[in-house]
């Protein structure tokens, strides 16, 4: 019995890095239909052209960012007429943010935070880019955080349209969204030259979770760890909640679990409890990411009823704490729907039939639990 015991200077994990959910996996399967889109659509870029814009589209966890990373890896390798820059923009979510990035990326350096405007930050990049006969690529990562404020008009025009002025400078796009359901409407100047190419990225199919966590726990895992039940376990409850990060999620917290148990294995126990945390995955990342205002909109709406309200009601109580206008109010409702935190409805009542619900799309408690202020 004692054999079977974990001794305290003992781990489970060979390699804790594969269940981090940055990883960049070296072989990345059941997405060659679409690599080989997202290849066509730089291809032209490889010869000094302007490449094709496209739009991966797909729920959360289905190999959007991988595919972009991936590719990109490729670009880099392989080439150097292009200058292929990953934007987070969760992270960076302004025009001027997003274009220090691309900024760094082209000269190794961060632009001053302050002191420079935006076209004096811009003209630099675009002349660089021209003089070196370059072209740029800009993937979006999680657009949805542009729509707010119509971010991405401003971003998208800059990027696509500035060639009209500046020959020489050539710019595409991959945008990457979570949320179809979330429909933005661009700026026509926008509209006309944006036109991706759309590439579709759906749920994984259970036998292609089971081929990518088994993958990760041998990566991951040392021999007899994880058994073929509890990984049929992790792959049940992954195929249930539709994201591939859950299941990856899950392998760590369930290994935590055995570990904190002294157990040399991992039991389906301890994947029923770690699938408590995991589950939340989604919820506690947005979370982090929002600004005070956000969490006090997102409290408040968890404090009604059954997680709902009229948008009039929620302004009202919003109004009296935060002092805000309705300005400000639908901006942050907006970034709450961005990120998949709430859902909204029309009801047919109101003004014109357009009286809107605003919905939690978690449970309240669960929400609360978290939000903290």
């Amino acid at each position: 019995m004692k054999d079977d015991m974990l001794l305290w200077d003992e781990t489970l994990f060979k390699d804790p890095e594969v269940f981090e959910l940055d990883y960049v996996p070296e072989q990345f399967d059941h997405r060659e239909a679409q690599m080989k889109s997202l290849r066509f659509c730089v291809r032209p870029a490889i010869r000094g052209a302007r490449p094709v814009n496209a739009l991966c589209m797909g729920p959360p966890g289905t190999g959007k960012t991988t595919a972009i990373i991936k590719l990109f890896e490729e670009l880099e390798k392989h080439t150097r007429s292009v200058i292929p820059v990953h934007i987070n923009c969760q992270i960076a979510g302004t025009r001027y943010s997003i274009f220090s990035k691309i900024y760094k990326k082209i000269f190794g350096v961060t632009p001053p935070s302050s002191g420079i405007s935006f076209k004096h930050l811009f003209d630099k990049i675009a002349n660089e880019l021209a003089s070196r006969g370059v072209v740029l690529i800009v993937a979006l990562d999680d657009v949805s955080y542009l729509f707010p404020e119509k971010e991405i008009d401003h971003i998208l025009y800059t990027l696509l349209r500035s060639h009209e002025s500046l020959p020489g400078f050539r710019a595409g796009v991959i945008a990457a969204h979570s949320e179809p359901s979330m429909k933005y409407i661009l700026d026509p100047r926008v509209e006309s030259v944006f036109r991706p190419e759309e590439i579709m990225f759906p749920h994984y199919k259970r036998d292609e979770i089971f081929a990518i966590l088994s993958r990760r726990a041998q990566l991951g895992f040392y021999p007899g760890v994880l058994s073929q039940d509890v990984l049929d376990a992790v792959v049940d409850l992954t195929a249930e909640s539709g994201d591939l990060r859950v299941g990856i999620d899950l392998l760590k917290r369930a290994g935590m679990e055995a570990e904190r148990r002294a157990s040399r294995s991992i039991s389906e126990d301890d994947v029923r409890k770690a699938f408590g945390s995991s589950r939340f995955l989604h919820l506690e990342h947005a979370i982090r990411s929002l600004s005070r205002d956000e969490r006090a909109l997102l409290r408040i709406i968890a404090e009604q009823p059954e997680g709902k309200a009229q948008s009039g009601e929620l302004y009202s109580v919003y109004r009296e704490i935060a002092d805000a206008g309705y300005t400000k109010f639908y901006g942050i409702l907006r970034r709450l729907e961005a990120l998949r935190l709430v859902e909204t409805s029309f009801t047919g009542s109101g003004m014109r039939g357009r009286s809107r619900i605003i919905r939690l799309r978690y449970d309240p408690a669960e929400v609360l639990a978290r939000v903290g202020l």
